[in-house]
């Protein structure tokens, strides 16, 4: 079977949410999976509430796909937690939104119907995201929150510094421009995103610039390069 890339997502600190920011967050994981599966072909589903899983049938693109996911959530309000314990927490969701893991390799099962997700792909990214998770720690410690990972050597040691760098990157983004970045991964021109918002483009392109879209955009592009050769 051809190969895949399976990312598998745990929200920071969601049980520290007020319950209608959980519900609220579960819905727009919803949506968010609609809108990516029309952009990037994608199939996505939602576990538990705050447990992600999405297979990209065309792996080049899964990085997109991964910031997309994680610009989204980045992007979303919450409100403030009601002790400093919450506080704390909440801030680690907003500074983070979620841990996801990219796990690149085959699927002996894929059956949307069902709901069947089995092989290498989907068994590397959850392991990844679950050796990560802060769920049992009376403290959470959180040092990365984007991985790749794959049975190839080559390809591990090519990503894991540039995992890295993003990952630093967009947790300095404020929720506006998560927003903002989440559009133009999707395919939007600055015009149409400021049309969105209601604002001049230069405000857009401030954002983008704050963000550092020029420098996502040649790792998206050189990460989709690496991986189309190494496919072909």
């Amino acid at each position: 079977m051809a190969k895949v890339t399976v990312i598998s997502g745990d929200v920071v600190s969601s049980t520290s949410l007020v319950k209608e920011d959980r519900l609220m967050l579960h819905d727009r994981l919803k949506d968010l999976f609609g809108q990516l599966s029309s952009k990037f072909d994608t199939y996505g589903r939602v576990l538990k509430g705050d447990y992600i899983e999405c297979v990209c049938r065309m792996p080049a693109e899964s990085l997109a796909v991964a910031l997309a996911i994680k610009s989204y959530v980045k992007s979303i309000e919450v409100q403030d937690g009601e002790d400093s314990s919450d506080q704390n927490r909440i801030k680690l969701f907003k500074t983070h939104g979620i841990r996801l893991a990219l796990g690149y390799g085959e699927l002996s099962t894929f059956d949307t119907d069902t709901g069947v997700i089995d092989g290498e792909a989907i068994y590397l990214s959850g392991r990844k995201v679950n050796e990560h998770s802060g769920r049992k720690k009376q403290r959470i410690v959180i040092k990365q929150t984007l991985f790749f990972e794959s049975n190839e050597a080559t390809l591990k040691d090519q990503f894991d510094p540039v995992m890295g760098l993003l990952d630093v990157l967009i947790s300095k983004a404020t929720a506006r421009q998560s927003e903002v970045l989440y559009w133009k991964l999707m395919g939007l021109s600055e015009d149409e995103i400021a049309q969105k918002f209601g604002v001049s483009q230069s405000v857009i392109n401030q954002h983008s610039t704050s963000v550092g879209w020029n420098a996502i955009e040649e790792t998206v592009a050189y990460y989709h390069r690496t991986i189309m050769r190494h496919h072909s």
